[in-house]
């Protein structure tokens, strides 16, 4: 997918794999705007709750992320209000469907909004991540809202104890739960040409260092970076990998080669 707008170029890809799960829960998409070139929305859901909840949780998500995108008018409404938004409707909407269904659904989110201007504008809520990288070296990344995370704030153990620790799974905030999701809202006020913004849940980032990330990204088109990141992740879990998903962004000058990503 591309999406051009004056000076630079989006060029975009996702990927999605099942892992060594019997069912996908994962949903991954990005939209870009119907009226406007140079902005897309990528978002991620990681559902949680039976072989039908997680999934139908997920798919909510991204429905209320199109909807809310497609009336989206970027030169006068706020970006935070639509993520911001986006995260409250999508929680209110997994709530409705667990009152009505036997099931608990729930789900992680992730959203990166990229404008014309080249700003970027991220939420998320639970352990699926964006990540951004200037070239190959990571400038930042979500910080999840897990049990593991909250122990490395804290001081008790480190990242590297966090990869392996028992209660890796634990979310802190979510959609779907009991508690109202964090809205952690983030923003970069202008990306660089070259820069790759990553979405990925806990399936992807799990079997990966940052600089590996950076250095995929970077060295590949979205595409090619998609695919090798799912088959690498898939390698690495030895036959117990969870669903994995992972959406790519690029911000390329217009002169740039184009493979027709």
């Amino acid at each position: 997918m591309k999406s051009m707008a004056p000076g630079h170029r989006l060029t975009a890809a996702t990927a999605i794999d099942r892992g060594d799960r019997l069912y996908q829960q994962d949903q991954v998409e990005v939209y870009a705007h119907p009226r406007v070139a140079g902005c897309l929305l990528a978002i991620l859901a990681d559902g949680m709750g039976g072989k039908s909840g997680g999934r139908k949780a997920a798919d909510q998500v991204l429905l209320i992320a199109r909807q809310l995108f497609e009336r989206f008018v970027p030169v006068k409404d706020s970006a935070e209000a639509l993520l911001k938004r986006l995260v409250e409707e999508s929680h209110l909407m997994i709530k409705l469907t667990a009152i009505t269904s036997e099931q608990e659904p729930h789900s992680t989110i992730a959203a990166a909004l990229l404008l014309p201007n080249r700003e970027c504008h991220v939420v998320h809520a639970g352990d699926s991540r964006v990540y951004l990288f200037r070239g190959p070296q990571m400038v930042t990344r979500t910080l999840d809202h897990s049990l593991v995370q909250r122990l490395i704030d804290q001081g008790e153990i480190t990242e590297d104890e966090a990869n392996d620790h028992p209660h890796g799974h634990l979310l802190t905030g979510c959609l779907g739960a009991d508690e109202d999701p964090p809205v952690t809202l983030e923003a970069v006020q202008t990306l660089a040409l070259g820069d790759s913004v990553l979405l990925c849940s806990d399936g992807l980032w799990h079997y990966f260092t940052p600089r590996e990330l950076g250095t995929i990204t970077h060295a590949l088109k979205p595409r090619d970076a998609t695919k090798m990141l799912i088959a690498k992740a898939r390698q690495r879990a030895r036959g117990g990998g969870d669903n994995v998903s992972l959406a790519l962004v690029k911000v390329e000058a217009l002169d740039a080669p184009d493979d027709g990503s």
